[in-house]
């Protein structure tokens, strides 16, 4: 009952500085001054105000909203330590990058690769880097690698 009062002494008193500026030939800014009072009036007609000031007091919304803040410091808290002990958003790309390319089986493209070579069980030795960082020579496709890598695939 008391916000309804509010909000329609609000838009009166908006409605009247309006009819001053309009006054003053200031039709554009008269307009929309009187579009700003009608706001508070419209939402006490559509029962806004009524469903906010529900809202407000009850003590059963307050702790819901104090288990959504609840909820949002956990997440910020996993999401601290997930950066901490994970290194650097690159560094993790490059990690689970790795760890996608050592999903695949060893002998999963050796048909592929040429009859020269031969399949083993174990994990594949990879070519070892050069000391400038770029990939040995024996590498049949180290400028795909590069092309790959550049790309973050």
């Amino acid at each position: 009952m008391l916000a309804e009062t509010v909000c329609s002494a609000v838009s009166a008193a908006g409605l009247g500085i309006a009819a001053v500026t309009a006054y003053r030939k200031r039709f554009l800014a008269a307009t929309r001054i009187a579009a700003y009072s009608l706001v508070p009036v419209g939402l006490v007609m559509t029962g806004v105000v009524q469903w906010v000031s529900g809202i407000v007091f009850k003590p059963s919304v307050w702790l819901g909203f104090g288990l959504l803040g609840v909820a949002w410091v956990l997440f910020l808290l996993t999401r601290a330590v997930e950066r901490r002990g994970g290194g650097t958003r690159k560094e993790r790309k490059a990690a689970a990058a790795a760890d996608r390319r050592d999903a695949v089986a060893p002998a999963a493209s050796a048909p592929s690769l040429g009859a020269g070579r031969a399949t083993t069980a174990g994990p594949t030795a990879r070519p070892q880097a050069t000391p400038q960082g770029k990939p040995a020579a024996s590498d049949d496709f180290s400028d795909i690698e590069a092309i790959l890598k550049k790309h973050g695939i």
